[in-house]
């Protein structure tokens, strides 16, 4: 039975996509059929992250009304063959996913032996958002250690306990808190919410810490998920949080500040 992934924020341009990408790519790395998918109808990323907006021919709103099949639509990562990917449409309205069809897609995948189904969530309380999240069986909850991304993901989690599948069946979704763009120095002088505050607001547990860094933005911008860069802190932090979604135990790296050495001291480095 494949296990559903939401990947959510309460706020925009956390880094859902970017996770998405690489939780998808690591499960896949390790071996598991994994099929991500973008929910963000209208404003389609997820295919830009994985690098293959140019083989898009059909995305999830023309297999959710008949238009393609699932076969048509899934595309395959050219990095792994368990890896695929459904797109999201450009052009249609975000009231073109129906949850009788997303279900539908859903039981199509697990059908077809994937293990794992990534789903892409658009930020906010909007239909999209609640279809992405309704089937889940987990959740990963991007925050930025800030104030408003900590308070706008609060409302995802009343969500979750209350607008799911699982939640009408008596059942809670796995909660997880991965926090994005963490600058230790920050934290340290006050700047920045510490894992441990946010860990307080939210009542979730961290699986992952990803450090800021200039190498998520040029993952992006080659087509690359992050995690696949093994030389950055970002794409191991993200190796990190997949082998905590799978149960393993591993370190928190990255969220101290870096002591200088003594001539980085003397010289300023």
């Amino acid at each position: 039975m494949a296990e559903i992934i939401v990947v959510t924020s309460g706020k925009g341009g956390v880094g859902k996509t970017t996770t998405s990408a690489s939780l998808a790519s690591g499960l896949a790395r390790r071996g598991n059929k994994v099929a991500v998918i973008d929910f963000d109808v209208g404003l389609r990323n997820l295919d830009l992250i994985m690098g293959c907006e140019r083989r898009v021919v059909y995305d999830f709103v023309n297999v959710v009304t008949g238009e393609a099949s699932l076969k048509q639509a899934l595309i395959r990562d050219k990095r792994f063959d368990s890896l695929h990917v459904l797109a999201a449409s450009q052009t249609r309205d975000k009231d073109a996913l129906t949850k009788e069809g997303v279900e539908k897609v859903l039981n199509d995948l697990a059908a077809d032996e994937f293990d794992y189904i990534v789903c892409d969530s658009p930020a906010g309380i909007e239909k999209g958002a609640y279809l992405a999240m309704y089937f889940a069986d987990q959740a990963v909850v991007v925050v930025n250690p800030e104030v408003s991304s900590v308070r706008d993901s609060d409302r995802i989690l009343g969500l979750l306990a209350s607008k799911t599948r699982r939640a009408e069946t008596g059942e809670r979704v796995k909660e997880s808190l991965l926090l994005t763009r963490y600058n230790p120095s920050r934290v340290h002088t006050g700047e920045m919410l510490s894992i441990g505050d946010v860990e307080e607001v939210l009542g979730l547990k961290t699986i992952g810490v990803i450090p800021e860094s200039n190498d998520v933005l040029n993952a992006s911008n080659k087509g690359e998920p992050v995690i696949l860069d093994m030389e950055s802190s970002a794409g191991q932090a993200y190796d990190d949080a997949v082998a905590r979604l799978l149960g393993e135990e591993r370190p928190m790296r990255f969220t101290q500040v870096e002591k200088k050495g003594f001539f980085s001291k003397m010289f300023g480095g």
